[in-house]
């Protein structure tokens, strides 16, 4: 009995040690404005069918916001048009997460901010991850990737980018 217990209280210590390595964060994308000023991070985590982002951030405009994948790992321009267009599949791209002909894989809810300007969110996504998994874009592929954090909020139809207006906050992710 006693050698079960010792093995067993072994197993669970090995356990505990390696829960927080699973439970690890991927990537991360530090959200500056076009000033260059910090709002803050976006943690991201693989999960077995997509993308689990966890969005912190602060400064934003009070009100709903677009937050999107961008195809490119580059925030270097103020107007962050450097991080290109959105994580996409195709060369035809369709946005809109309610748009039945959607194949925008960049496309993600829009978020809140509180009248501080505060947001804070845990947002899943099924089209992409982070290294290629299940044929899905990788968002850490040769070029990188960016989240974009936009003015106005996504109406989630209306082609190219649902409304959403100028690119407020960019984040590459690494």
């Amino acid at each position: 009995m006693r050698s079960l217990t010792l093995a067993t209280t072994l197993g669970l210590a090995a356990l505990i040690t390696a829960a927080p390595a699973l439970a690890q964060t991927a990537a991360t994308a530090q959200v500056k404005s076009g000033d260059g000023k910090d709002m803050g991070v976006i943690a991201l985590t693989e999960a077995p069918h997509g993308v689990l982002l966890k969005l912190e951030l602060k400064g934003l405009t009070p009100g709903w916001h677009a937050v999107h994948f961008h195809e490119k790992g580059d925030c270097g321009t103020p107007d962050f048009k450097s991080a290109g267009a959105h994580v996409h599949t195709t060369a035809q791209v369709v946005h809109g997460l309610l748009n039945p002909d959607a194949n925008d894989n960049g496309d993600l809810p829009n978020i809140f901010a509180n009248a501080d300007g505060s947001a804070t969110a845990e947002i899943y996504s099924t089209l992409v991850s982070l290294k290629g998994a299940g044929g899905r874009p990788a968002l850490l592929d040769a070029d990188g990737s960016a989240i974009v954090v936009h003015a106005s909020p996504d109406d989630h139809k209306s082609q190219p980018i649902g409304g959403a207006g100028a690119r407020a906050a960019c984040g590459v992710i690494k």
